[in-house]
């Protein structure tokens, strides 16, 4: 049957198909529901090592890992996996390691179920969540802009033809509204029914899809273009500077010939040379800062919450650096290849395409079967669904936690109102995130927008390593690093026309340097210069104090 379909008709059965499945993990996993705020928010503590690993690997590879690394390998070239992936490979197990444990410890230790309640203790200020709560919302909503920009864009391309009679402007593919629209609303659903144990298992088993169906498809591209040696020489002779992380003006010599050429006669020469790109040396080692993002995120704070034990930790440790290679190394070569492939006489990707988000879609659309594009775009899916569903309930959980439950009702609410007010507030989330990513369709850069989310978050990372690691950090010190960070952020992303200079450095550098150094600086200035910690504090989070007390 699905042999008889146009490749758009199929890949709308497989993608449904896929969505009931999830929406079904949804329904069963909210018959293991206990009722109480920590089943919901936290499953109880009771994840193990597989889940969590699954969980803690799904949520961090989002669209930006394989949209958006495609996209921008296929601007910029291979030098994106050593900007990113070889860096979050080192520094993302280093946070587990060195903030997840602990922080997990203090969490099953007192009780915390958000980042803000540890915070509230540790800086003795019952404030700080009023100022540190607009802050993370403000951060993660464009996180999650990146899933919605990401399913809309791959849903409209694989879909191509699918239904002529009601999307006739769009040539038969689902518009972009329509399935940005659709993944928001399942993902609604089982975080809805399920709470972060449904939260665990749909990333579990999307990550897995994800990873999978991603070499799979990775295979049979290259086989589609020659295999992986072929596919890599088209791209040697056609756009070299692609396969190097920095240019020489022999190159930019070479690319302006070859150029003049092509504008002479583009039918003569199929693929239209790329223009070379150069990534300074100090803007290269600058990127090293961006995965500390891990550090502050609040959806991995929950998902650290949820472990069994300290041992639960050891293999996410061990295994997140091998799972980040084996997603990005495919999906980089697929956006480098994708600059010169050739298939018949013409060139893959249509010349002047302006959309990288679209460039792993058309990849798969044109290059593989329809059976094989629907199950890539349900893989690509997993992994855009794999981030909002964490993102979407630690939001709930904040407002539902801190907001609402400490600082309006004075920690009075029942466990069964505070899932109330979680599912209203995630509710709300994803109804403003859907309104705002239709403003920005075609418009931004899924891996821009993530650099900025997670600089961001990035220069947040002093305040959490100060509080587990430095006794002498103050109130002060932290309502300032958050202030830094705040002005910080807002002032450097307008300078960067908001995102839409893709180049912008500051000080040679990208902008989380400054904005991290900048929050570090403010942090321990202040805190040196006020009132240090009780000793009760002191004793709580770091033991005996000097007096033995």
């Amino acid at each position: 049957m699905l042999a008889a379909m146009s490749g758009g008709q199929t890949a709308v059965i497989v993608i449904a198909v896929y969505l009931s499945l999830l929406l079904i993990l949804g329904v069963i996993s909210s018959r293991f529901l206990r009722g109480s705020a920590a089943d919901y928010f936290l499953a109880s503590r009771g994840i193990g090592s597989f889940l969590l690993v699954m969980s803690l690997f799904g949520t961090t590879m989002t669209a930006f890992a394989l949209v958006g690394s495609t996209g921008e390998a296929f601007r910029s070239g291979i030098g994106v996996y050593g900007k990113m992936a070889s860096w979050s490979g080192i520094v993302h197990s280093a946070c587990f390691f060195f903030i997840g444990i602990k922080l997990w410890s203090f969490g099953k230790r007192y009780g915390y179920v958000t980042q803000i309640q540890f915070f509230r203790d540790r800086f003795e200020s019952n404030g700080i969540g009023l100022l540190l709560f607009p802050l993370l919302v403000g951060l993660v909503i464009p996180y999650l802009l990146i899933g919605v920009l990401s399913a809309g864009t791959v849903i409209n391309k694989i879909t191509a033809g699918a239904f002529p009679t009601f999307f006739a402007e769009t040539g038969g593919a689902i518009p972009f509204a329509v399935g940005s629209g659709i993944i928001c609303l399942v993902v609604l659903v089982y975080v809805f029914l399920g709470g972060v144990r449904g939260t665990a298992w749909a990333n579990a088993f999307q990550t897995m899809v994800f990873i999978v169906l991603g070499l799979v498809t990775f295979l049979v591209l290259a086989d589609k273009l020659g295999g992986i040696v072929e596919a890599t020489n088209l791209v040697r002779e056609h756009n070299p500077t692609r396969l190097k992380r920095d240019v020489t003006p022999a190159d930019i010599e070479r690319y302006e010939t070859r150029l003049a050429e092509w504008e002479k006669d583009p039918t003569a020469a199929v693929i239209k040379p790329a223009e070379p790109h150069r990534t300074p040396p100090l803007m290269f080692l600058s990127y090293a800062f961006i995965p500390l993002s891990v550090g502050m995120f609040p959806h991995l704070f929950q998902h650290w919450l949820t472990a069994r034990s300290a041992k639960t930790f050891r293999l996410a440790v061990v295994a997140h650096p091998l799972l980040i290679m084996i997603v990005w190394v495919p999906c980089v070569l697929i956006g480098i290849w994708a600059t010169s492939a050739v298939v018949n006489g013409h060139a893959v990707i249509p010349v002047g395409m302006s959309n990288p988000n679209a460039v792993l879609a058309v990849m798969v659309k044109q290059l593989t079967s329809p059976i094989l594009g629907a199950l890539l775009t349900a893989g690509i899916l997993a992994a855009i669904m794999s981030s909002l569903d964490s993102q979407f309930l630690c939001l709930g959980s904040i407002f539902a936690n801190d907001i609402v439950g400490h600082y309006i009702s004075r920690d009075r609410l029942t466990d069964r109102q505070k899932v109330t007010l979680g599912r209203i507030f995630v509710v709300g989330i994803v109804v403003v995130t859907y309104v705002i990513g239709l403003r920005l369709e075609g418009v931004k850069s899924v891996f821009t927008l993530g650099v900025w989310c997670f600089s961001g978050f990035a220069s947040l990372f002093p305040l959490v390593v100060a509080s587990l690691y430095w006794k002498r950090v103050t109130k002060a010190g932290a309502y300032a690093g958050v202030l830094t960070t705040a002005v910080a952020w807002i002032w450097l992303f307008a300078q960067s026309d908001y995102g839409g200079n893709r180049e912008y450095l500051f000080l040679g550098m990208m902008p989380v340097v400054t904005m991290t150094c900048a929050t570090a600086a403010a942090l321990v200035i202040v805190s040196l210069f006020t009132t240090p910690p009780s000793t009760e504090t002191i004793a709580k989070f770091f033991g005996k104090t000097e007096h033995g007390r």
